[in-house]
């Protein structure tokens, strides 16, 4: 008498991003920008404020500051910090860095924006 041993394969299921997700390109953008600042205390903060054609606005700069209940990730060495008020509205967004000869600069792409104005400096 044989006995199989029987496996059970599971589905793992993906929770929704929790954080923001900086693209390798844009961690060494960011890397090459704090290193010209000649400091090693800052971290890139993104937040988001009212204002703009759609609502609300994105705000991307470099901070020493630590806040109460800021989220932190780590990309290769490059802090990526979001306030508490800012987090959900952040969630599983993608910061790129675009250096194209139509367009160069920090881009967001935010699954969370209901719309956004044209310019892609806002949402809603």
């Amino acid at each position: 008498m044989s006995t199989e041993a029987h496996t059970e394969a599971t589905e793992a299921t993906t929770a929704p991003p929790t954080g923001v997700i900086l693209t390798d390109f844009a961690a060494t953008k960011v890397k090459a920008l704090i290193e010209q600042e000649g400091r090693d205390d800052l971290r890139l903060r993104i937040a988001v404020q009212p204002g703009g054609c759609s609502g609300l606005r994105y705000q991307l700069f470099f901070d020493e500051r630590s806040l109460d209940g800021d989220v932190v990730s780590d990309f290769d060495g490059v802090e990526v910090v979001v306030d508490r008020m800012s987090s959900p509205y952040l969630a599983g967004a993608t910061i790129d860095f675009a250096d194209r000869i139509d367009a160069q600069g920090f881009t967001i792409d935010n699954p969370n924006a209901q719309n956004s104005c044209a310019c892609g400096d806002s949402f809603h």
